[in-house]
């Protein structure tokens, strides 16, 4: 053991660092702080941050303020690093989180100087117990030239035997998945480690700091209900079998509120093969409607968080964590036929979904892992509000300002008017259906205008000009 000077210490400027940590969950919460306190007492000190996905405001909130982060790859949630990465002040790349894995292993990222990982406990045989969130943990301990460990002993032991750990090899030599449904298991409870690569090891106890999610609002209630009675039209139409195949969430309230109704739906014998588990899916799991949930990152909100910590080991055989290149697999959310569940920021009227831009330049958050659902998925499904700034802006507009997902990639578009299929339809036939199903009505008018001039002022007939 050591203290978090000495260990900060082995992180030199210019250096590429990759961190633990999904979703707010399993991040490194100590060694951040004395990087930063390093910088404001004056030493020159940039590094690039590598994580698999959205980890807390101790880490990316106290890099990027303290000017320590100048480069930044991985879906991020942070207010601060994102009013940088919009300032040109910290270089942000968003990518798919299935492509995470690969862009490190075949160094286009560069060198994994040191890796910094937040483990639950460390075995006698060196192996890692990791914490709710696996994310690129087996990449980076794997690729990483040293590795720094924080073992946090507010993870509660028994989360141990949770996890299935199999780092894929190096492409070409990539081996199958092979993960025909969702509680099959393919690799370790462990992740290997090397002790030669153990740098320093510090001891913490801090909680994630995970916030509690929204309360559904109406609008979320309305949409969760559309989604609900169209999978359930799906099955009486022969479209979808029952049970029906695993489904797949984003995060946040919609994504919760959706689950949610699952729970109080007649829907049975569901299954969970998804990125992040919210507090939702342990609602399914208590309903008796859930046998298995698997995810990289399991992201319980405080409030919840005694009570599943009271029960855990009711839950160690329904939920299954894993690195997320088996999470987010193409290979394997498209064997499963996955019906894919996500938010969007704005859909345009061809069918094109933003969800990661404000605007023509400014990023949200990223990408994250909707893109690998979406495309492979049985049935990609997008859900956004009707409007936005206080029914200021519609939400379905004649085109996207950035494409994140392309018509072809797109199927059922949702609000809350109502619920759009856009399975078989042209350009102008999924026009009409956005504007009449999913628009709100204060915007229809202008929306039919629009797209009755793009028409007659188009010599071909087969995509919806720009005026």
């Amino acid at each position: 053991m050591t203290t978090p000077r000495a260990a900060a210490a082995h992180i030199k400027n210019g250096m590429t660092v990759g961190f633990s940590g999904f979703t707010v969950i399993g991040y490194p919460k100590v060694l951040p702080a004395e990087l930063a306190r390093r910088a404001e007492e004056g030493e020159e000190l940039g590094i690039t941050v590598i994580t698999g996905g959205n980890v807390g405001d101790q880490l990316d909130g106290v890099l990027a303020r303290s000017g320590v982060m100048k480069r930044r790859y991985g879906f991020q949630g942070n207010r601060d690093l994102r009013a940088l990465a919009n300032a040109d002040r910290i270089q942000y790349v968003d990518t798919h989180v299935s492509h995470g894995p690969y862009l490190i292993k075949n160094g286009y990222l560069g060198k994994i100087d040191v890796a910094v990982i937040e483990v639950a406990a460390i075995r006698a045989d060196g192996s890692l117990v990791l914490p709710f969130s696996v994310g690129i943990d087996d990449t980076l301990v794997k690729y990483a030239d040293k590795l720094i460990l924080e073992v946090n002993e507010a993870i509660p032991l028994e989360v141990e035997g949770m996890h299935d750990i199999l780092t894929l090899e190096r492409a070409p030599h990539t081996q199958a998945i092979e993960i025909f449904k969702p509680d099959d298991r393919v690799g370790s409870p462990y992740l290997a480690c090397d002790p030669d690569k153990v740098a320093a090891v510090i001891l913490t106890n801090c909680e994630d700091t995970n916030q509690d999610l929204p309360a559904p609002t109406p609008d979320m209630e309305a949409i969760a209900s559309h989604i609900v009675k169209f999978l359930q039209s799906e099955v009486a139409a022969g479209r979808l079998p029952n049970p029906l195949p695993p489904m797949q969430s984003g995060v946040g309230g919609v994504a919760n509120a959706v689950l949610s109704a699952l729970a109080r739906s007649e829907l049975e014998h569901l299954s969970v093969y998804t990125e992040v588990m919210q507090d939702a899916v342990v609602e399914l799991i208590d309903a008796g409607k859930v046998a298995c949930a698997s995810g990289t990152a399991l992201t319980i909100s405080p409030s919840a968080r005694e009570r599943f910590y009271a029960h855990i080991d009711d839950y160690k055989g329904k939920i299954i964590l894993r690195p997320q290149e088996l999470s987010n697999a193409p290979e394997v959310i498209r064997r499963l036929s996955i019906i894919a569940m996500n938010t969007a920021i704005e859909v345009d009227l061809a069918g094109n979904v933003n969800s990661t831009h404000i605007g023509e330049g400014a990023v949200m958050n990223g990408i994250g892992g909707s893109g690998d659902y979406a495309r492979n998925s049985g049935i990609a499904i997008f859900s956004t509000a009707s409007t936005a700034k206080d029914g200021a802006i519609s939400c379905i507009v004649p085109h996207v300002a950035h494409v994140d997902h392309t018509e072809h990639d797109t199927e059922i578009i949702v609000t809350e008017q109502g619920l759009a299929d856009l399975r078989g339809l042209t350009a102008y036939e999924r026009a009409h259906v956005l504007i009449e199903n999913c628009a709100h009505p204060k915007f229809r008018p202008g929306l039919r205008e629009y797209v009755e001039q793009a028409y007659a002022q188009s010599k071909a007939k087969h995509g919806i000009i720009r005026l």
